[in-house]
């Protein structure tokens, strides 16, 4: 299987590291999405990575399903709880990660584009997005070492490549003061081999 990827994308990151802990074998291919020869469009008609690309030409896309497909296709400790109860918990988590994440990309990205062109608004809009949600994962891991269950799960996973994307482009949130369990939970999540070889890259 072959994974379309940009380095610094934290839901590339979030495949990446499903990968490596379920011991799968992924073909790494990085790509360039601004390249107009970016094969990507061919693979996902949104242009948007990640894309898994299966031994058959057939692809799976977003994040999401890939993680899934993922964590079915090999044995193992299942990343996503096979019982409903804690599948829904799970997924709970990783859908307020990955809107966090959603809201700091938005945010990114209009600051990126010309001073004259900018919309202040936007950005505090997207930023608060940020806030609110880091806020409530912050309350939701007090006193717990993993998400759900206290086992290591998706849930994790997803928690800390929003944060990897926080320290990477919004250093001046200073999230880690701010958000005390949340660090503690992203100091242990970093010893984790699969996040120590999918750190993103300052570009």
């Amino acid at each position: 299987m072959k994974l379309l990827y940009t380095l610094n994308s934290p839901y590339a990151r979030k495949v990446r590291i499903v990968a490596l802990e379920k011991h799968i074998e992924l073909d790494l291919q990085e790509v360039v999405l601004a390249d107009p020869d970016c094969i990507v469009k061919n693979h996902n008609p949104l242009g948007k990575v990640p894309v898994l690309i299966l031994a058959d030409g057939d692809s799976v896309y977003d994040s999401r399903v890939i993680v899934e497909y993922l964590d079915n296709h090999a044995p193992g400790t299942h990343l996503i709880p096979t019982d409903s109860s804690s599948k829904i918990r799970v997924r709970r988590w990783e859908a307020l990660a990955d809107g966090v994440c959603d809201a700091a990309v938005s945010a990114m990205l209009e600051q990126r584009k010309p001073a004259e062109r900018q919309l202040q608004a936007n950005i505090d809009k997207q930023l608060e997005k940020v806030t609110r949600g880091l806020e409530v994962l912050n309350l939701d891991i007090t006193k717990k070492k993993w998400c759900v269950n206290e086992t290591f799960s998706l849930a994790d996973i997803a928690l800390g490549c929003t944060l990897g994307y926080l320290d990477l482009r919004f250093k001046h949130l200073n999230w880690q003061d701010n958000y005390p369990n949340l660090a503690k939970h992203y100091s242990l999540l970093v010893k984790r081999p699969s996040f120590k070889a999918t750190m993103p890259v300052v570009s």
